[in-house]
């Protein structure tokens, strides 16, 4: 998040557009604690493991532990409080909870292939 104002009100806008223009610039992105490789809590690794087990082999990740602003911001943006969260065309879906649900479901792959994630 480098190159962004210092000031605490332009600060924390600067970031939420950041946010906003992250989730509008990938049909489908997850951001969670760790990597797909190296997730960092077993929350973020049940939804990764649904979203591949989804087909989604193209998935667009944010490691929230890498920027302490973003991990704080970002709850506020999505109202949302708990990681990770699943968007899709910039609208968010949920946790690993409903992740898991839609994969249960049936629905998650149909929702995986709509993205062009597949």
């Amino acid at each position: 998040m480098a190159g962004l104002e210092t000031t605490g009100g332009s600060r924390h806008l600067a970031l939420i557009e950041q946010i906003q223009a992250m989730v509008e610039q990938y049909p489908m992105i997850l951001f969670m604690k760790g990597t797909p490789q190296w997730p960092m809590c077993g929350f973020s690794s049940r939804a990764v493991q649904a979203l591949q087990a989804a087909g989604a082999d193209r998935l667009q990740t944010v490691n929230i532990l890498e920027d302490a602003e973003l991990r704080a911001n970002l709850p506020r943006f999505s109202n949302w409080p708990t990681f990770p969260q699943l968007f899709i065309h910039g609208e968010l879906i949920g946790g690993s909870e409903i992740i898991i649900e839609l994969l249960e479901a049936g629905e998650l792959q149909r929702i995986v292939a709509e993205a062009g994630q597949a």
